[in-house]
Order: structure tokens, then sequence, then C-alpha cells
């Protein structure tokens, strides 16, 4: 099992900003959270290194993009040595696959993907079919996304008051 870094209230402070706001500077969350910028570039390295912080980026709007296939897809795969590795490999390989989720239970592995068209979604389920490793898939295209986030909620421990 792999050992949890343990985060103070800056760390999760730096966190949650970062989320809320990837583009602010080191000057900037330092004046923020009234903490030296040395401070948060020191603590931003420790985060990165520890992998915490995975990568930085934007939130495109898949909509606006033509990426009108969203899919939703349950697989089941051939059993045999680190079949999950190899499956999960295989599946994650397409450009448009976004997510795979190695998952116990009747099925195997969930996969969400957005595909720019219909078109493109069939050639990925054609070598899906094809492919000796999957036994079966059931797709679901989702109709409407109801909520999609991709940052995680950090609750802050609430300061002591003085009066």
């Amino acid at each position: 099992m792999r050992k949890k870094k343990e985060l103070d209230v800056i760390d999760l402070a730096i966190l949650k900003y970062l989320q809320e706001n990837p583009k602010l500077r080191v000057r900037e969350l330092a004046k923020v959270l009234k903490i030296p910028k040395s401070t948060i570039y020191h603590r931003l390295r420790q985060l990165e290194m520890s992998r915490i912080i995975k990568k930085y980026g934007v939130i495109l709007d898949s909509d606006k993009l033509g990426y009108e296939y969203f899919i939703v897809m349950h697989v089941r795969a051939k059993y045999g040595p680190k079949y999950h590795e190899e499956v999960g490999r295989f599946l994650a390989k397409n450009p448009y696959v976004q997510s795979v989720y190695y998952v116990l239970g009747d099925v195997d592995f969930i996969v969400i993907a957005k595909f720019p068209s219909k078109p493109k979604y069939m050639e990925f389920l054609e070598e899906l079919i094809n492919s000796p490793m999957i036994e079966r898939s059931s797709t679901m295209v989702v109709a409407k996304v109801v909520k999609e986030e991709t940052y995680l909620h950090i609750e802050l421990p609430e300061q002591p008051t003085t009066t």
C-alpha cells in the first residue's frame, strides 16, 4: 500500500487555490495565503515531486469543440495472466479515451471517451470487436451531462478566530 503524504493546512490551501485558478503565480498565491513566496515555491516543488500535483492544464469545452459522441462503456475481458494491465493499456491507447478504470464486479473495465463523431466511435468499437482480449462490451451514449468536474473537493480546517 502506498504511503499517504501528510499534508498540512498550507499544502491544502495551495492545492485548493490552484484547482480554482491554475494560472495563479507564486507571488499571487503568497499574497492570498499571506505566506512568503519562498515557502509557496518550496511547497509547490514538494507537491510536484511527490506527484500530488500531476500536471497543470486547461479544461476544454468538448461540446463547443464538436466532440458530440460521449460514451461510457463497460468492457469484459478474457482472463489471463496480468490481463488487466494489457487490456487496460490497449483501451487507453485510443486518443479519444479519457479514462479507463479497472473495476471489480460483472465487468472488468469502465471506459469514458468523447469522440468527434459516431464513425470515429465505430472505428474504436471495431478495434474492440476484433481484439482477442475483449470478450464483450456494452456502450451507453451520454444524452446530457448533469455534472462533470475534474477537481477534488478540499476542505480547509477552520482557523480559530480571536476576539
